[in-house]
């Protein structure tokens, strides 16, 4: 893990994306992997940053959240393309580049497969009752 700590700095502190989206992103991949340590962590933050009580409750409940801005409903609809069907399509593609710059949608798409290594991680370790 002390060999992937790079591109979760990279991820976390320097990403194109500001913090609301950033945070916004982990918070969908937690959500997909039901990873409760990752979302402890990242849910106030993610309030800080202007994220509501209602969009984290429905990611959490595996919905998707009412009212999204529309940033946050292209970066929702990727993730979810991305967790789910395991690839983006070509209309979400383009939406996500169109919103995000190309640059952006490179550090969403890292932020999803860095946060569900780090959920598979702690989900493998996690002791059930």
């Amino acid at each position: 893990m002390t060999r992937v700590s790079a591109l979760g700095e990279y991820l976390r502190y320097r990403s194109a994306l500001s913090a609301r989206l950033s945070e916004f992103a982990i918070l969908v991949t937690a959500a997909e992997w039901q990873q409760s340590v990752e979302w402890e962590i990242h849910a106030p933050i993610a309030m800080k940053a202007g994220i509501s009580e209602a969009a984290l409750d429905a990611l959490w409940s595996g919905g998707m959240p009412p009212n999204l801005e529309p940033d946050h409903q292209v970066l929702y609809d990727l993730c979810m393309e991305l967790h789910r069907d395991h690839r983006v399509t070509p209309a979400t593609h383009e939406r996500a580049v169109a919103a995000l710059g190309e640059q952006g949608v490179m550090d969403a798409i890292g932020i999803c497969g860095y946060y569900a290594l780090l959920a598979m991680v702690l989900n493998a370790r996690q002791r059930t009752p």
